[in-house]
């Protein structure tokens, strides 16, 4: 039976020995993970980069840079990059349009007619991608910057759980120790992805996101970036935030919860959830939504005591479908079925387990709208 590499470099043989793993490669230098990606990428034809469902500004320019990186670095022929769900907030189909960003939906490619697969901004245990389960084993090339996944160190290479604020950090790296340099277009999409990570260097940022952002500075097109950052806006976007006030509710003085209805787009949820964390002294913020017979619930905290993603999984779980993030904002989605009355009940419990968690549970909440001013 023949040795088979792993992320972390350990091999497993037919005796059932293992030998000691060298570090990981979140821990190894630009340059040597840059090699190591290489290597594995090298002799393939056709590469395949994927993005999360419903792909936000960081997971979008990451795979661009990966694509170009293993085009002009690797050898690889044709390195295409795709993505399932919709692009469906406003900045963000600014972003593709304005950048012109070579993007495409999953359904226009046959996943088997390509050799090399990778998944930036996730990882394959999350479910949060185009993968099928019959190939998540078969990703190639992940890099993240959310916290590891132990499944992901099956993959020849797995860049994850690393200290960074975006991803687009990350690709940066790599293509600055490649001295490969982005188009304007490439490096604006990149500087986007990683202000909109890290709310404009203000939440989860590290020295290596302030270094990145002031190397992408210079090569980014502010007049384009002033377009994509300010992109007009139809009405239904408008209704939709009209009926998120309109439904908010507050729990004593540390947290807020909106039902947002049925959505046009699952990332609005997420977009409402950042928007109600600036109510005056809120430490927690949940919103949810319906879309396409699926629940989408985002969260968003500033208590440092609690890690937003570890709570989101360990409260969603049981309810199928993916579940993740960071340390103060995070997502779920989950399947449902049944009648009308089923899936209220499935709000209601879901939306009380997280009150429970905030330490609200047994407060009497007041709309937003009716909330007295401080």
């Amino acid at each position: 039976m023949p040795a088979t590499p792993t992320a972390n470099g350990r091999k497993m043989s037919g005796g059932g020995e293992t030998e000691p793993p060298p570090p990981r490669l979140a821990t190894l230098p630009a340059r040597a993970k840059l090699e190591r990606m290489i290597q594995v990428a090298r002799g393939h034809k056709k590469a395949l980069v994927l993005t999360h469902d419903n792909p936000d500004p960081d997971s979008l320019a990451s795979a661009v840079a990966l694509a170009q990186l293993l085009r002009e670095r690797a050898d690889v022929a044709e390195a295409r990059v795709a993505y399932s769900g919709l692009i469906g907030r406003a900045e963000n189909i600014a972003l593709v349009k304005v950048l012109r960003l070579p993007v495409v939906p999953i359904s226009q490619v046959d996943l088997d007619e390509y050799d090399l697969l990778g998944l930036v901004d996730t990882q394959p245990p999350t479910g949060n991608h185009a993968v099928p389960p019959r190939l998540r084993r078969e990703v190639d090339i992940i890099i993240d910057h959310h916290p590891l996944r132990d499944e992901s160190l099956e993959a020849p290479f797995a860049d994850v759980g690393g200290d960074y604020g975006s991803t687009s950090t990350m690709l940066v790296e790599y293509l600055r120790a490649a001295r490969l340099e982005p188009s304007t277009e490439v490096a604006t999409a990149l500087f986007y992805g990683l202000k909109a990570d890290t709310r404009d260097l203000g939440r989860e940022t590290t020295p290596t996101d302030i270094d990145t952002y002031l190397w992408l500075f210079p090569r980014a097109d502010k007049q384009l970036l002033g377009q994509i950052e300010h992109p007009e806006l139809p009405a239904r976007y408008f209704q939709m935030y009209h009926t998120a006030y309109e439904r908010a509710k507050v729990y004593g003085d540390t947290a807020i919860v909106t039902d947002l209805k049925e959505v046009y787009s699952p990332d609005m949820v997420a977009e409402v959830a950042e928007r109600l964390m600036f109510l005056e002294g809120m430490k927690w913020s949940l919103a949810y939504a319906t879309f396409r017979n699926q629940l989408f619930l985002s969260l968003r905290v500033k208590d440092r005591r609690m890690n937003a993603g570890r709570l989101i999984r360990e409260i969603c779980g049981d309810y199928g479908g993916s579940a993740g993030g960071h340390g103060s904002m995070a997502g779920a989605r989950i399947p449902l079925s049944g009648r009308a009355n089923q899936r209220k009940a499935i709000k209601r419990e879901l939306v009380h387990r997280f009150l429970d968690a905030f330490g609200v549970a047994d407060e009497r909440p007041v709309a937003l709208l009716s909330a007295p001013s401080p």
